[in-house]
């Protein structure tokens, strides 16, 4: 059972698809969401990323593309830069922070999903939810395993309603995910963390 009173910040892994799968997500969450969520979306390197101003014409919530070291706010979208891992540190108790790192892709990928959710399971533990949009390969597989094994909960998206089904299907597969939900399913239960502070 999906607990919002233990959830800190929400990371979400996306690729081929996944724009339009977040499209339903983000602007659908209320002014108030008080959580910080985390997003990686497989976008080509050497670009600018437009996702960060598309997103913030849309939503409620304050969206941004953070700088190396910022610290995570609550109530507050971050996404990836293209060409760069991001990850989560919390060191000493420290508050967490976004580490941006260019290390060599894994999976193909930089950012990659599985970078983000490790680190944000090893920074919030328990606290945290995990979601693997649609996509099409299996980044994110492994990340979403690591946040069940430290004691977090992951939802798939249903395979049969995303673009792209790869990644959902091999989060699935893991047995990394507690639920496999539609778009709208994610949306209601979301919304149960307005004024949720991590």
């Amino acid at each position: 059972m999906f607990d919002t009173d233990r959830i800190g910040a929400v990371v979400i892994g996306a690729s081929a698809g996944g724009v339009e799968a977040l499209n339903h997500l983000l602007p659908a969450l209320p002014k108030g969401f008080g959580l910080p969520v985390l997003i990686v979306v497989h976008v080509r390197q050497g670009q600018p990323s437009l996702l960060p101003g598309l997103f913030a014409s849309r939503c409620e919530i304050a969206v941004a593309e953070p700088f190396d070291k910022d610290e995570i706010a609550p109530g507050t979208v971050y996404f990836a830069p293209p060409g760069y891992h991001m990850l989560v540190e919390a060191e000493g108790g420290a508050a967490p922070a976004i580490a941006l790192s260019i290390d060599p892709p894994v999976r193909f990928s930089r950012p990659s999903v599985d970078v983000l959710f490790e680190s944000a399971a090893h920074a919030y533990g328990p606290r945290l939810l995990g979601i693997v949009l649609s996509g099409a390969n299996d980044d994110g597989a492994r990340g979403a395993r690591a946040i069940r094994e430290a004691g977090g909960a992951c939802w798939a998206q249903n395979p049969e309603t995303a673009t792209a089904p790869a990644m959902p299907l091999a989060a699935i597969a893991q047995d990394a995910v507690d639920d496999v939900l539609t778009l709208d399913e994610m949306v209601l239960r979301l919304s149960q963390c307005i004024g949720r502070q991590p």
